[in-house]
């Protein structure tokens, strides 16, 4: 796994103030698990390898102890984001991924706070996994807020806009 792949999950899982996360792949399995300070400690395993099947049986190999790695917190007032207003409607993110206003750097948002939107139309697009995934408006009116700064992580339940 590459690190900054690594900091992006960990990140996100702070901000959403996540006590616990496993991910297993074919290659690795990770888990997380909030310390008691409030820093998430790291534990990597690697997957286990099947012997082949035509393979000697030989004394009993120990499974790798994993060791507990402490990751330092993020700053909460430099990720703060103001809270949704009580009226209007919230716009929730469906999925964890990367927040993006724009289709593409040299592009303009698609969106900004006092645009009228309608049913359909694309407020943002959340990057999970490498697929670029368009989140749509469900309701028809005015952006009252935009709840998220571009290329920041967000997580499932999440508000990500108000409209009006």
């Amino acid at each position: 796994m590459d690190p900054r792949d690594l900091k992006r999950i960990l990140d996100a899982l702070i901000a959403a103030d996540v006590r616990e996360f496993g991910l297993k792949t074919g290659e690795y399995e990770l888990n997380v698990k909030r310390g008691p300070d409030g820093a998430p400690v790291v534990y990597g395993v690697p997957a286990p390898v099947q012997a082949p099947v035509s393979a000697p049986v030989s004394a009993p190999v120990a499974a790798p102890v994993p060791t507990p790695v402490s990751v330092p917190t993020a700053n909460a007032e430099a990720s703060a984001v103001p809270a949704a207003a009580a009226s209007g409607t919230p716009v929730k993110a469906p999925i964890v991924g990367t927040f993006y206003a724009a289709s593409s750097p040299e592009m303009p948002p698609f969106v900004k706070v006092g645009d009228r939107v309608e049913v359909g139309q694309v407020l943002c697009i959340i990057e999970a996994m490498k697929l670029m995934n368009e989140i749509e408006s469900e309701t028809a009116g005015t952006v009252k807020q935009i709840l998220v700064k571009n290329a920041e992580p967000v997580e499932y339940g999440q508000t990500l806009f108000v409209i009006e």
